[in-house]
């Protein structure tokens, strides 16, 4: 909504990110030096190994050499299985490094990120563990810094297929100017976000990103442009929010400013704010996930203001398509919003959104409503059960501009449909063919930033100035 408690801004932990913040972090990541490391041995030299650890200087050089001999030749690296110590690798263009599933560990001790890649194409890194060990990725370094467990930069053609990411201090996976997949891997019990990515394109599929300290999946561009990566089949649960804020942390999966992005099929469950936020993220599609047990709003598509306010910043987004979703304990089901900074065009249809509840120790964002939106909106075809404020909010304010609500089965809720009454309110409000049932305030109402006043519209059909509203059934 567009009121003060509505409006998020983003950052990271505790300190502002910019286009200025963001690409120093990454920056800052990929300059870490490179210290020896102790690995295995390649494929040709590799002998069944226990699982007792094994380091070594002379060691770490020797397969820091064979990676990069392999590398040009296409020859993968091959891991035994056992616990490795290392620290910091360089991965060069066409390095391939594989295990023998989660029996291969690789066990970092500190010091930077445990794999890094600037400018190298074609990696694939399969079928292993990194274990982060909680250890400094900069020693020394404090504060907030977008440090990673898995750091690549400008690498296209990148590919992580079954690999576990654990145990991080910092960000579990960097990616800045990237292309590639990242499937069926496993990022968890991370202090930041499991996966942040700048400016990239990726198809993420079929990953579990869980415990995370405040994100699960960042898809980010430093200034809003294209983007179309597709984020489909993911499990993400219990992401936290241990850098505070009024949404910028606790969320399953956040895209900022990046367009054309497709969010499906996932199931997202017990974030302490979002399922997916969408952050003047245009053309976004939100479809086909499982939302259950969200401290905030499970779906969400809002503008975005960058802090200091003078920095880039982001207008709204324009177009979203939310739909097929199930969500089952939020504060708010879905929220389309922030007209007022060009937040508009949303199409919400077909989304079954149930056991809504208040925030009530919040002074001001209590909500507990299923649907709200603000302008060029159709609502449709929506069920939606148990919302102790509203079942749908049109407008906040003078924030709204042609909405149709059409369709929807609404029950159980205090008010079924609240409309915007402020005056200085655009276009036009259509409230037709829906059905309402035991709304206990109202069926269809005027609301003053939330308060609900006046008759109910549904028990006296009218067509009268900028609201229609015909056709509905109430019970």
């Amino acid at each position: 909504m567009t009121n003060s408690g509505m409006t998020n801004r983003i950052r990271h932990n505790s300190a502002p990110i910019t286009r200025r913040t963001a690409l120093t972090a990454i920056a800052q990541t990929t300059a870490s030096g490179i210290v020896a490391s102790a690995l295995a041995s390649t494929v040709a030299a590799a002998a069944p190994r226990t699982s007792r650890a094994t380091t070594g200087p002379s060691l770490t050089a020797s397969l820091q050499a064979r990676i990069d001999a392999a590398a040009p030749l296409g020859q993968p690296v091959v891991l035994p299985p056992g616990t490795t110590v290392t620290r910091p690798l360089t991965l060069r263009t066409g390095t391939i490094v594989t295990g023998h599933g989660p029996s291969t560990r690789l066990l970092f001790t500190g010091g930077g990120p445990a794999l890094i890649a600037n400018d190298a194409h074609g990696l694939r890194i399969v079928n292993l563990t990194i274990d982060g060990n909680n250890r400094p990725l900069f020693a020394g370094q404090q504060g907030d810094t977008a440090n990673a467990l898995l750091s690549f930069t400008r690498c296209d053609g990148l590919a992580l297929d079954s690999v576990t990411i654990a145990n991080a201090s910092g960000n579990g996976v960097n990616l800045a100017h990237c292309t590639g997949r990242i499937d069926r891997c496993t990022i968890a019990h991370i202090l930041d976000a499991g996966l942040f990515a700048l400016d990239s394109r990726l198809s993420i599929t079929g990953n579990t990103v869980e415990a995370c300290g405040n994100n699960g999946i960042l898809i980010w561009r430093s200034a809003i442009a294209e983007d179309c990566s597709d984020i489909t089949g993911n499990r993400i649960a219990n992401i936290r929010a241990d850098g505070g804020g009024t949404g910028q942390n606790g969320n399953g999966i956040n895209v900022f400013r990046a367009g054309g992005v497709r969010v499906q099929n996932n199931t997202i469950t017990d974030c302490a704010y979002t399922g997916v936020r969408a952050n003047a993220a245009s053309n976004v599609l939100i479809s086909a996930n499982t939302c259950l047990r969200l401290g905030e709003v499970a779906l969400y598509a809002e503008h975005a203001l960058d802090d200091p306010p003078n920095v880039d910043t982001s207008p709204g987004f324009q177009g979203a398509v939310i739909s097929n979703n199930i969500v089952d304990r939020a504060a708010t089901g879905i929220s389309v919003t922030n007209f007022s900074a060009g937040g508009r065009l949303a199409v919400i249809q077909g989304n079954l959104i149930r056991n809504l509840f208040r925030r009530d120790r919040e002074p001001v964002d209590q909500r507990g409503h299923g649907i709200c939106v603000e302008a060029d909106a159709t609502v449709t075809g929506n069920t939606i059960e148990g919302a102790p404020t509203a079942g749908i909010v049109v407008g906040w304010g003078r924030h709204m501009r042609d909405v149709a609500i059409t369709g929807n089965l609404v029950r159980a809720s205090r008010s079924g449909v609240l409309i915007s009454s402020d005056p200085a309110a655009q276009g036009r409000v259509l409230i037709a063919n829906n059905i309402i049932s035991s709304a206990t305030d109202g069926a269809i109402r005027a609301h003053d930033h939330g308060r609900a006043f006046g008759p109910d519209l549904a028990r006296e059909p009218a067509s009268t100035g900028r609201v229609s509203v015909s056709g509905n059934v109430v019970g």
